[in-house]
C-alpha cells in the first residue's frame, strides 16, 4: 500500500515561513523523483518545485523561485517543501507527487492546506 502524506500546512502572516514535509511508504523511494505540486481555488494544479531520486538537481516555479526550497531525506523516505517570504497568492493545496522513471509509475498524496492571511 503507497502512501504519501503530508504535514505542516496552515495558516501563516504574509512573509512568514513554512515547512512542508511528505512521509512516504509502500515504494522504493529513493528511486523516484518528487515534487510538491498546489491547486488554488478555482484554478489549475500547477508545479511548484521538483527533485530528482538522488537530490541532484531541483527545479522551481518561477512564481517561488528564491523562495521556496525542495529537499529530501532518502534514508527518511520524505521530502520537504521550506517556503520563506508568503504572499497571498501562495495561499493553496499543496500536493506531494512521486514519479518513477520515464512514468512508468506515479504517486500523489491527499494534500495540506496552506494560507497566507493577515
Amino acid at each position: 500500500q503507497v502512501q504519501l502524506v503530508e504535514s505542516g500546512g496552515g495558516l501563516v502572516q504574509p512573509g512568514g515561513s513554512l515547512r512542508l514535509s511528505c512521509a512516504a511508504s509502500g515504494f522504493t523511494f529513493s528511486r523516484f523523483a518528487m515534487s510538491w505540486y498546489r491547486q488554488a481555488p478555482g484554478k489549475e494544479r500547477e508545479l511548484v518545485a521538483s527533485i530528482t531520486d538522488t537530490g541532484g538537481t531541483t527545479a522551481y516555479a518561477d512564481s517561488v523561485k528564491g523562495r521556496f526550497t525542495i529537499s529530501r531525506d532518502n534514508p527518511r523516505n520524505t521530502v520537504y517543501l521550506q517556503m520563506n517570504s508568503l504572499k497571498p497568492d501562495d495561499t493553496a493545496i499543496y500536493y506531494c507527487h512521486a514519479r518513477y522513471r520515464a512514468w512508468t509509475k506515479d504517486y500523489w498524496g491527499q494534500g495540506t492546506q496552506v494560507t497566507v492571511s493577515s
